[in-house]
């Protein structure tokens, strides 16, 4: 059976005489057992997408979807040239600053560490494999994070790196439905996946959706790509309680 892949980019081109597959899977990880924000957050901007371009899909849970090649369409013919080149160089922000930062969260801060993602990385293996895949899970985390020179970050820096790609990102929508032409792109997938995962996803230390709360037209856009694609709504973001951001 024909299976499409969730996992790391949704820019990777399909060829235009490849029919889309009537039987079509996305493969994600457990949600409710094993799935963590980055992988969540990727996992949702590709369905998202693929709901934008009209394509039937089903969802299949796999304890190594995070194995699996990525696959993904573009939707963006609409735009020029420079429009193209500006919402790639937005979907580079986002891949560079929020992938990176809830990964650095997720893996590189010692609570969330702890108490959320060593027990769900692990939770669909046996002992002691459990713990030896979440330890080399770890490890090369932190190597791609030292290459990108993010594991020398401090907590609170990752937060302003956080908020300044928000800030960036609310300037660029404005009072628009979308980021271009009142039409979704592959950018409007990307980020509603992202801020989606981040403002429903409970973590020790919230800061993280307070951030991206404080934008009220991006939480307004997350709201309506969930309703307009996913046919459901969530009335409001606040029930992931937060403390006020340090100014």
């Amino acid at each position: 059976m024909p299976s499409v892949l969730l996992s790391q980019s949704i820019a990777v081109e399909f060829g235009a005489s490849e029919p889309w597959p009537a039987d079509a899977k996305l493969f994600q990880s457990y949600e409710v057992e094993q799935i963590l924000l980055p992988d969540s957050a990727t996992c949702l901007a590709t369905q998202a997408f693929l709901k934008m371009c009209g394509l039937n899909f089903a969802v299949e849970m796999r304890a190594n979807a995070e194995s699996m090649s990525p696959l993904g369409i573009h939707i963006s013919d609409h735009l020029d040239n420079a429009q193209r080149a500006d919402m790639r160089a937005y979907m580079s922000l986002i891949n560079n600053v929020l992938a990176n930062a809830e990964l650095y969260i997720c893996w590189m801060n010692g609570v969330t560490l702890e108490e959320v993602t060593k027990p769900r990385y692990g939770a669909v293996y046996p002992w002691p494999l459990n713990h030896i895949l979440a330890y080399r899970k770890q490890l090369d985390i932190r190597r791609k994070l030292s290459a990108l020179g993010w594991v020398k970050k401090t907590v609170d820096e990752v937060y302003t790196e956080i908020d300044t790609c928000c800030h960036a990102l609310s300037e660029r929508l404005d009072k628009l439905g979308f980021f271009f032409n009142n039409k979704p792109t592959e950018l409007d997938a990307l980020v509603f996946g992202h801020l989606f995962t981040i403002l429903t996803t409970p973590l020790p230390d919230n800061r993280l959706a307070a951030i991206v709360r404080s934008y009220r037209n991006l939480v307004d856009l997350c709201k309506n790509i969930e309703q307009r694609y996913f046919e459901r709504q969530t009335e409001d973001f606040s029930f992931i309680s937060a403390p006020p951001l340090s100014t």
